[in-house]
């Protein structure tokens, strides 16, 4: 008698079956590539946009384009560009004539009046019409400069030039006759803001690597993962709606972990940094992407409600089969 032929009870004998593992491990199978698939969707969406903003220059300016109106935004540069100016402003010639000892109050007296001016000046250019040209185009030469020194080697810093602002206050002086000689005094490139030191850039080029290899490599994995997961799936309905439950959930993960960095990001800048300002930027920035992920939440949750309902003719051909049970009933 053949070991694949067992007798049953009955003395009828049944062939083994041998699906029963094959099936099993399709399943498997089926199950581990809509995980990874699901996992790798939004992890795909966050290459892609840090990819963007890394390469495409005109991308990240229409990104920050609309900061120019940011009141903490317009408040942080006001700050930081009369701090610019202030640092090359020189009090000793005009206190030769007052006595040592009233020196340092004429000092402070002096150097506030003078910032109060400064400061208001600049304020007039950053909340003025023009200014929104002039931001843009301090945006573009420094995603210009980052890119280059990302594609590059060295360790050159990256900086933002607010130089473009001063030159605005310069003219906006010269045309009422006030404060040109004290503005004369900042040099060319006196303004600056580091946004990448030169110890980071080499950090900064290898994750921007590894981003554009994953802006390359994700997307098409993760579409290969979820079909094919589909694919072998034999109750495809339930794994259609496994997968759409777990990109929804997937990208509600990749939401949270986008507001925990972002928390601790601004928790960890210097205390000279504006913290509005700069969760501001990270909002601009990061606003496409998080849109992103509750487009795919919306997304994943709608198909696997669909998925779990079931077409419209299989819930009325049930609904035939109930009401013809019930007649055959009664």
């Amino acid at each position: 008698m053949s070991a694949s032929a067992p007798v049953r009870a009955g003395g009828r004998m049944t062939p083994r079956s041998s699906h029963g593992p094959r099936r099993r491990g399709r399943a498997l199978a089926s199950g581990v590539l809509l995980l990874v698939g699901a996992l790798l969707l939004p992890l795909s969406l966050a290459a892609i946009r840090a990819r963007a903003e890394l390469t495409e220059t005109e991308g990240y300016v229409a990104a920050v384009a609309p900061l120019a109106g940011n009141a903490a935004v317009q408040e942080a540069v006001v700050d930081d560009v009369t701090d610019g100016v202030m640092a090359h402003v020189r009090l000793d010639g005009l206190l030769k004539a007052v006595p040592r000892a009233e020196r340092p109050a004429v000092r402070r007296h002096f150097t506030r009046g003078i910032r109060q001016f400064v400061e208001k000046q600049v304020r007039q250019v950053v909340t003025g019409r023009g200014f929104r040209a002039v931001w843009n185009g301090v945006h573009r030469t420094a995603h210009r400069t980052l890119d280059g020194r990302l594609a590059a080697s060295g360790r050159s810093p990256v900086t933002l030039d607010l130089t473009p602002v001063v030159e605005r206050v310069k003219r906006q002086l010269s045309h009422n006759g006030m404060g040109l000689d004290l503005l004369r005094r900042v040099p060319r490139a006196g303004v600056e803001i580091v946004l990448l030191k030169a110890p980071d850039v080499p950090r900064i080029r290898a994750v921007y690597e590894v981003v554009r290899t994953g802006a390359l490599l994700l997307p098409p994995a993760a579409a290969l993962c979820l079909t094919g997961g589909l694919l072998l799936a034999r109750r495809r309905r339930r794994a259609l709606t496994w997968a759409g439950l777990g990109c929804a959930a997937a990208a509600g993960l990749l939401a949270a972990a986008l507001a925990l960095v972002r928390s601790r990001t601004l928790d960890a800048l210097p205390a000279m940094v504006s913290r509005p300002a700069a969760g501001a930027y990270a909002d601009a920035l990061t606003g496409p992407l998080r849109t992103g992920v509750w487009l795919v939440i919306g997304a994943g949750t709608l198909t696997a409600a669909l998925a779990a309902a079931g077409p419209p003719a299989v819930r009325a051909l049930r609904a035939r089969r109930s009401a013809a049970r019930a007649a055959a009933r009664s």
